[in-house]
């Protein structure tokens, strides 16, 4: 298989957040229509540079980037640790991810991934960070994707660490989640550059060819 530029694009897209459904693929790395991308990843796949692989009843398949992938792109030799749990969450970052793309024409190549920012700093190092960071014009925005409330001591130093460290932050939070909503806005009052977003909301931009 010959590799043309855009397939070293997928592979390092999907390295960087640790795996993406193919409607992600499809958007991010500019395919015109589903089945172009489909063929692609498919010869991908057959070349043994990325994996693709059902984790939940329900989700579309997951690829991730195989041994061979990760040796290519540059990435750890290690298989990407895929949290079971956090697969939901991670499919909506990279939703969010689009919807900033497409609404407000932020550059694919401004956005630093939770990954990246570990990885910089060392994976051994126990730090939150946001899912990712919008760095456009020296102005860096924290992005949090939050779809059930944790424990409210941490919450409250996400969102002041968030303040401290970044010029802005969003969440993106279901509409149904009042709590957190109510702790948010409670917060608006002590920390300047705090918006909501509502995912709902973001989920009618954000659509399937």
């Amino acid at each position: 298989m010959r590799l043309v530029e855009r397939d070293y694009k997928i592979m390092n897209e999907v390295g960087r957040f640790r795996f993406m459904l193919g409607r992600h693929i499809k958007v991010l790395c500019g395919f015109p229509s589903v089945s172009s991308c489909d063929k692609r990843l498919k010869n991908l796949i057959n070349a043994g540079y990325i994996d693709r692989k059902k984790y939940i009843y329900g989700i579309p398949s997951l690829y991730t980037l195989s041994h061979k992938g990760r040796i290519l792109a540059g990435f750890n030799k290690r298989a990407e640790n895929i949290r079971l749990e956090k697969v939901n969450h991670d499919i909506y970052v990279l939703d969010t991810v689009i919807y900033f793309i497409k609404v407000f024409n932020v550059q694919l190549d401004n956005i630093i991934t939770e990954k990246e920012l570990h990885r910089k700093d060392g994976f051994g190092v126990s730090k939150h960070y946001p899912d990712f960071i919008i760095d456009v014009d020296n102005t860096k925005t924290a992005v949090e994707i939050e779809l059930h409330l944790k424990e409210k001591s941490r919450f409250e130093k996400n969102i002041k660490d968030n303040y401290l460290n970044y010029d802005k932050q969003i969440w993106v939070v279901p509409k149904a989640q009042k709590k957190i909503i109510h702790i948010l806005e409670g917060c608006k009052n002590l920390y300047s550059e705090l918006h909501i977003y509502f995912m709902e909301n973001l989920k009618l931009e954000v659509k399937s060819d």
